[in-house]
């Protein structure tokens, strides 16, 4: 299903020229420099082919003859390009094997013994190059210290635009000569259905975070266990080699092309590849949604177009199927994928696959955007949380963020599926620990008790719920709200600070001594205040028989919602300039 499915993405891609797919018998490489030759064939420079990319050197990435090449110690020279070892003898670590020496005679031999078959000019010009090279000259040459770190080279002619490699009787003899011949294995696609030759290997997928750089498998074998019926490698599940590599390249497009910041993402470990069966705007602006990225909109006419797709997405999400149709034409007859992958040593495992309807797609987020949506206590906080942001409040800090989150919530989310239950615990955790019930922590606490607990969680107060833990959470909000007006800035400890742990699990232990605290405060505050607090304070207790002796982690994540709204409630209700004190106080909570 899944290399179908990137079987058929292949002929949509090819048809789009941005996606610079590879033609058959080629691959798309990550090209840091050149060698810049005389038409004699001297050396004129090695230049750096990197681009300056905010603050990182970005790659140039090039059609070259050949797939990509095998990770191991082999010696297996490209065609007029390779790294420096195989084009110059060049090791940017020092190598006292020998081996850049060894690579780069191999590299020279191979193009020596093709010259007289190859009628061009440009290529004897490198032949004359590789004849006369030194590899000891390279320290001559600094720049190959910070270029050829990573990535490969390639050949060009002083005073021509194009690389040797593009040259047209080059081109023409590797169209003859060069592309290997297909296998002599003959076998049922499982892709296709046709009967064709079946790949031995399959091409390597780049851009998984975590992966090799040079590229991982997703379909290989390499251990006789995993063999069957005596056949060996990729003929265990016969794949056609033109199915290989048209899902190879597909994949590789998503990834590690130059449309890949709007179809891959980084989910924890995982790396995530979005696409939809057509050009849609939700392909277009999800990776950006996910990643809760909003551009602001820099005025040009692109900026202005994303801006417009992500205003209309984020309308199909609060108006609902009403609202789908201006942002797809046909959602129920459009499908989406979402294709999770993870490193796993030299090969690439599958963490997760999803398909669906584009409409099917906009009803979950929907689902899942409701079942989170609690009243914000600051405009500036979004409206439609990323899933980074909610799975980083399990955590102190982003680093120590567990790495097995993010790929359940996601899976969540987009499927409509019970959310982790893990990641409602470890928030509960951080909560404890730090004494406090923000925002982000409360639309995690909201969505789990929603969806996995079915407890019809209100947005904002709901004075009408009578659940014991609710209560107690909205009555500690109204202690601690009491504390703070009777003794003001002279407090260097609140309850919560100190009770609010105990209170929310084991409320029989603490609250009765809260509530002879709570006397001595309220006797401090004066008129109206002090009747409203008390009127406030007595309808929240009033239905509760008694305090209970401990609360599950349902109740505790009830506790921390009925606490959140309870404190909403009485900074929203301010107005002028003790609102503005008010919030401030609130943000350092």
């Amino acid at each position: 299903m899944i290399l179908s499915a990137l079987d058929a993405l292949y002929d949509r891609l090819n048809e789009d020229a941005s996606y610079l797919l590879p033609r058959p018998g080629h691959s798309r490489q990550k090209v840091t420099f050149k060698v810049v030759l005389t038409p004699g064939g001297e050396l004129f420079e090695i230049q750096d082919l990197r681009r300056q990319v905010g603050r990182s050197m970005r790659p140039l990435q090039l059609e070259v003859p050949g797939e990509t090449k095998p990770s191991g110690t082999g010696i297996n020279p490209g065609f007029l390009w390779d790294n420096s070892r195989y084009l110059l003898g060049y090791e940017p670590t020092p190598d006292a094997s020998g081996r850049p020496r060894t690579c780069f005679e191999a590299f020279r031999d191979r193009h020596l013994a093709l010259e007289p078959d190859i009628e061009s000019e440009a290529f004897s010009a490198v032949c004359r190059f590789l004849r006369g090279w030194d590899p000891g000259r390279c320290a001559d040459h600094p720049v190959l210290e910070e270029a050829t770190a990573t990535g490969f080279g390639v050949f060009q002619i002083q005073a021509t635009s194009g690389y040797l490699h593009e040259d047209d009787a080059v081109q023409r003899w590797w169209a003859e000569h060069g592309v290997p011949d297909g296998s002599d294995a003959e076998a049922q696609c499982l892709v296709t259905g046709s009967v064709a030759p079946i790949a031995r290997l399959h091409g390597k997928i780049r851009g998984v975070v975590g992966a090799q750089g040079a590229g991982a498998t997703i379909v290989g074998f390499n251990e006789d266990a995993y063999l069957s019926y005596g056949k060996e490698q990729s003929f265990n599940a016969p794949v056609s080699e033109e199915a290989a590599f048209r899902y190879v390249a597909a994949l590789n497009a998503l990834l590690d092309g130059p449309r890949r910041e709007k179809h891959a993402l980084r989910v924890g470990q995982a790396t995530i590849a979005f696409w939809t069966e057509r050009p849609t705007a939700t392909e277009d602006i999800f990776a950006a949604y996910a990643s809760g990225i909003q551009p602001a909109g820099d005025g040009s006419p692109q900026d202005e177009n994303v801006r417009q797709k992500l205003e209309m997405f984020l309308r199909a999400l609060r108006e609902g199927r009403s609202a789908y149709r201006d942002l797809e034409p046909d959602p129920e007859e459009t499908g989406f994928y979402l294709l999770g992958l993870s490193p796993n040593a030299a090969r690439i495992s599958i963490r997760s696959f999803h398909r669906g309807s584009v409409a099917e797609l906009l009803d979950n987020l929907r689902s899942h955007h409701q079942a989170i949506a609690i009243e914000r206590r600051w405009v500036q906080e979004p409206e439609f949380p990323s899933i980074w942001s909610l799975v980083r409040q399990a955590a102190r800090e982003g680093k120590d963020v567990p790495p097995t989150l993010e790929g359940p919530l996601l899976t969540s989310v987009v499927s409509g599926a019970s959310y982790p239950h893990h990641l409602y615990a470890a928030v509960l955790r951080r909560i404890l620990a730090d004494r406090s019930v923000g925002y982000l922590r409360a639309c995690v606490i909201k969505g789990y008790l929603n969806r996995n607990r079915k407890e019809n969680v209100s947005m904002s107060l709901d004075t009408e719920r009578i659940d014991p833990a609710y209560r107690l959470g909205r009555l500690f909000a109204a202690l601690e709200k009491t504390q703070a007006d009777a003794l003001g800035g002279n407090l260097n400890t609140t309850i919560r600070d100190s009770f609010y742990g105990a209170a929310s699990a084991t409320p029989r232990s603490v609250f009765p001594r809260l509530m002879r605290t709570y006397q001595h405060h309220l006797a401090k505050l004066e008129g109206g205040r002090k009747v409203n607090r008390e009127k406030l304070v007595q309808g929240i207790v009033e239905p509760l028989r008694d305090f209970p002796a401990h609360l599950d982690l349902a109740g505790q994540g009830l506790f921390a919602i009925g606490y959140y709204h309870q404190r909403q409630a009485f900074y929203t209700k301010k107005e002028g300039p003790e609102k503005g004190a008010r919030e401030q106080e609130e943000s350092k909570a």
